[in-house]
């Protein structure tokens, strides 16, 4: 029996991992013998597990891999080298890999934006039918700038953090449903955006209009175009998962969107701090989109220069290998 034939190896990996707790008194060769025990333990582990085993069985094995592993990785602490390594390595390589995905997004949502903004602007029926003229005339001469300073700063920064986050958040989690919502969401607010563009362009305060959402809005709809091109290409996985098995695939490109979620948190911080301080303030308009197009800028260097890099290193995003588990090679 499978039990029987290995009862012994596994009660001499739980004799190792307990007295591994003091490095020192395990030998060289102890340590040796302790790592193979616990990849052959773990690959029993996969066989009991993929041949529906006994229950029981399972959960031993799976406590016994969880210790061996800590006992032979160590326990491992965050500091500041991981923060390094996820703003200079992970988190570029995960933006690197998806350019053309939420490049090709960013593209056509701005198509869709400036078209209904040039329709709006230049159909006055359509504009009636959008609007009444009163909620017009208050939109364009009070409302669009108010907005931006309708709360004290930080009470603003994170209100506006706080729905960027939950779109982008939602962009990113509905790629599972073959990215369908995920184009929704996007062309709704690209249509919205260009509303409000042509309701402004057609009352002649386009000056207005760009001064007011360029500081912050590069950065900002960048996250939403990065969050989209995140999720169409899980919901592509889903379709075709390549060389990979479907569970493997939507596996890896599940723990890089983990990667990617915690980079778009960062920048939508970045954009929604610019939006609450820099975009309602006094400074000049130059100066207001010259902060925004620095950090644009600042983002495509980590793009094109940490993220290529990154990728021809070999990183991929993924989460590292000790918050992975094991797993059981598989043929094709």
């Amino acid at each position: 029996m499978f039990v029987a034939a290995h009862q012994g190896e596994w009660q001499r990996l739980e004799h190792l991992v307990r007295r591994a707790s003091a490095p020192r008194r395990l030998s060289g060769a102890e340590v040796d013998e302790l790592v193979e025990l616990y990849q052959r333990t773990a690959t029993h582990l996969s066989v009991v597990q993929s041949s529906g085993g006994d229950p029981a069985l399972v959960t031993r094995l799976s406590s016994l891999v969880a210790r061996a592993r800590s006992a032979v990785t160590g326990t491992r602490q965050a500091g500041w080298r991981d923060v390094t390594r996820f703003l200079t390595v992970d988190f570029p390589a995960v933006l690197y890999r998806t350019r053309w995905w939420w490049g090709t997004v960013a593209v056509l949502f701005v198509l869709v934006a400036f078209g209904w903004a040039a329709f709006v602007a230049t159909h006055p029926a359509s504009q009636a039918a959008l609007l009444p003229p009163a909620e017009v005339k208050s939109l364009v001469n009070n409302d669009f700038e108010a907005y931006y300073s309708s709360a004290p700063a930080q009470d603003f920064a994170a209100r506006v953090f706080t729905n960027n986050a939950l779109i982008a958040a939602a962009a990113v989690a509905s790629g599972l449903l073959l990215g369908l919502p995920v184009l929704f969401l996007l062309y709704s607010n690209a249509v919205s955006i260009g509303i409000v563009g042509g309701f402004m362009a057609a009352n002649g305060r386009a000056d207005l209009f760009f001064g007011l959402i360029l500081p912050h809005g590069l950065l900002e709809l960048t996250s939403v175009f990065v969050a989209g091109g995140l999720g169409l290409k899980l919901g592509w996985t889903v379709v075709d998962p390549g060389r990979r098995t479907r569970g493997e695939a939507l596996a890896q490109e599940g723990r890089a969107l983990v990667v990617g979620a915690v980079g778009l948190a960062l920048m939508l911080l970045v954009s929604g701090i610019i939006e609450a301080f820099v975009t309602p303030s006094g400074l000049p308009t130059w100066a207001r989109i010259g902060i925004g197009v620095l950090a644009e800028v600042a983002f495509l260097l980590v793009v094109f220069v940490l993220g290529r890099r990154a990728v021809r290193a070999g990183a991929t995003g993924d989460l590292g290998r000790e918050l992975r588990g094991d797993s059981l090679p598989t043929s094709a």
